[in-house]
């Protein structure tokens, strides 16, 4: 049964590592017939959620397109989520992305998620802080459901992970979503 896939890439850096990773999932769901969409949070240039709570009210005070982006969340059945790793966390441009689901995220219900992160350490262990972040996350969404991580770690430099097993978890990843 084909699914509607939401990569949420949240490198500043399009064609870095975890960029890489994204697309190798892509090519083996669309393999297994599952359409894709991934969205660069770069193209975006979001506001930090300000708890103000008009949301609550209405719409947000910032009119930025987050609203598209939520709106293609509530859609997805399947999300993954993709950053790289900078001192033990996601990226800004993600966790930006993640506090300003605010207004609908009691919404977004009952959907898979994958996580992918990169980074230049060699040992997994490293990268559990950054998960342990999207879990607190997915916690907060009625019905989330992990259902794999990819670690992608000895990815320094732009292109390093090409050289790890990660690839091939992705590719397999995306053809067993």
């Amino acid at each position: 049964m084909s699914k509607n896939i939401l990569i949420i890439e949240g490198s500043p850096r399009k064609g870095g590592n975890s960029d890489i990773l994204t697309d190798q999932l892509i090519k083996g769901a669309e393999e297994s017939n599952h359409n894709t969409e991934k969205i660069y949070l770069t193209d975006y240039k979001l506001n930090y959620c300000l708890g103000c709570y008009a949301c609550q009210k209405g719409p947000c005070v910032h009119d930025d397109g987050m609203d598209k982006l939520i709106d293609k969340m509530m859609k997805a059945e399947v999300i993954v989520l993709a950053t790289p790793v900078y001192f033990y966390s996601m990226s800004g441009q993600l966790k930006t992305f993640i506090d300003r689901t605010l207004p609908k995220y009691e919404e977004i219900t009952n959907k898979e998620f994958y996580l992918i992160a990169t980074a230049a350490v060699n040992e997994g262990f490293a990268l559990e802080r950054t998960f342990e972040a999207m879990r607190g996350y997915l916690d907060c969404l009625p019905g989330a459901q992990e259902k794999g991580t990819i670690y992608g770690v000895s990815s320094w430099l732009k292109g390093d992970v090409k050289r790890t097993v990660a690839m091939e978890e992705a590719y397999n990843m995306g053809k067993n979503i």
